[in-house]
C-alpha cells in the first residue's frame, strides 16, 4: 500500500505516531525526571513529550512533508520590513488589549485591579510571549495552513488551520499527578484527561470561539502578506495580553462576561474581544499593507 499524497493525510499519520510515541516514551521521561529530582506534574510532561515526539516525526518525514520549503517561505522576506511589519502586529494587539482593560474600566471598575502592577508584567512575560509566537506562528501558520492550501485551497485551509489551532489549545489534562516510578499507563491516564475540558460548555465554547476567530485572523494574515511577520506580532501581544488579564480583572464577577471572558484564555472568552477580532480581520488588509494579497499564493486553489 503506498503512503497518501496529501500533505493533510501525511500529517494526521504523523500526529497520531507521535502522540502514541509520547504514550509509550512520557512514562519513561517521567522517571528519567524524578531521577534528576525535579518534580513536575506528569500531565506537564506528557504535553512536553507529545512536541518532542511529533517534531522528531516531522524532522523524520521532512522531505514529503516539504518542510524545509515551507518554512523558508513563511520566513524568507527582507529584515528590515518584515521587522516592521510584526512590531505593527504587536501595537495592533496592544491596542485591542488596551480596549478591552478601557471597557472593562468603564462597566466594572469595581472588579479592576491595580492597572500599572499589571503593566510592570510586560518585560516578564515578553520573551515568553515571542518564543510561544514564534513557534505557534511557524507550526500553525508557515507550515500547517500553507501546506493544507495546497490540497484545498486558501478558505478551507485557513478554516480548518484555525480550528486546529482552537482545538488544539484545549486538547490538554487539567489534572495535576505526579508519579515516582514507572507507570505504563499514565500516559494514556493522561490522554483520555485531555478532553475534559470540552465536556462544560461553559468552559469550553467562549475559548473555542476565541481561539477560533483569533487564528482566522492570524492565518488571513499571513495568506495576505506572505509572511509570518505580523502574526509573530499579533500573536505575541495576544500572549502578553493573556498573561496579564488575570492580573488585570481581579474579580470576575463583578465585571460583565462580556467584557471579562469565561473559559480557560479569558481574554478572548468574551463577547466584546470577538468582535475587536472581527473588526480586525475586516481592516486586516489596509492594517497589514497589503495591496492585492500574497505573490506566494498566487497559485494556490480558491
Amino acid at each position: 500500500m503506498s503512503p497518501p499524497r496529501s500533505f493533510t493525510a501525511r500529517f494526521a499519520l504523523l500526529l497520531v505516531a507521535g502522540i502514541v510515541a509520547a504514550i509509550i516514551f512520557a512514562p519513561l521521561a517521567a522517571v528519567a525526571v524524578v531521577h534528576a529530582g525535579w518534580r513536575y506534574p506528569f500531565p506537564r510532561i506528557f504535553d512536553r513529550t507529545v512536541m518532542a515526539t511529533l517534531l522528531i516525526a516531522m524532522l523524520f518525514a521532512a522531505r514529503d512533508l516539504n518542510l524545509v520549503a515551507l518554512l523558508s517561505r513563511g520566513f524568507r522576506h527582507p529584515a528590515a520590513p518584515s521587522i516592521a511589519r510584526a512590531i505593527r502586529g504587536f501595537v495592533v494587539a496592544m491596542i485591542a488589549i488596551a480596549i478591552l482593560f478601557g471597557l472593562a474600566l468603564a462597566v466594572g471598575g469595581g472588579g479592576i485591579g491595580d492597572h500599572e502592577a499589571a503593566a510592570a508584567l510586560i518585560p516578564k512575560y515578553f520573551l515568553s510571549a515571542i518564543a510561544i509566537a514564534f513557534i505557534e506562528e511557524a507550526f500553525f501558520r508557515a507550515f500547517l495552513l500553507r501546506g493544507m492550501t495546497g490540497d484545498f485551497g486558501n478558505r478551507v485551509a485557513l478554516i480548518a488551520s484555525a480550528a486546529i489551532y482552537a482545538i488544539a489549545h484545549l486538547v490538554r489534562s487539567p489534572a495535576r499527578f505526579y508519579v515516582t516510578g514507572y507507570e505504563p499507563a499514565a500516559g494514556l491516564i493522561t490522554l483520555a484527561h485531555s478532553i475534559d475540558q470540552f465536556a462544560d460548555p461553559a468552559v469550553a465554547i467562549p475559548t473555542l470561539i476565541g481561539l477560533f476567530l483569533l487564528g482566522i485572523v492570524l492565518g488571513e494574515a499571513y495568506i495576505l502578506t506572505g509572511s509570518v511577520y505580523f502574526s509573530i506580532g499579533l500573536h505575541c501581544g495576544f500572549v502578553l495580553g493573556a498573561k496579564m488579564w488575570p492580573k488585570i480583572i481581579l474579580n470576575r464577577a463583578a465585571v460583565p462576561w462580556w467584557v471579562a471572558g469565561g473559559g480557560a484564555i479569558p481574554l478572548i472568552g468574551g463577547a466584546a474581544a470577538w468582535v475587536i477580532a472581527i473588526g480586525i480581520l475586516a481592516a486586516l488588509r489596509q492594517i497589514t499593507g497589503a495591496k492585492n494579497g500574497s505573490p506566494d499564493y498566487a497559485d494556490a486553489r480558491t
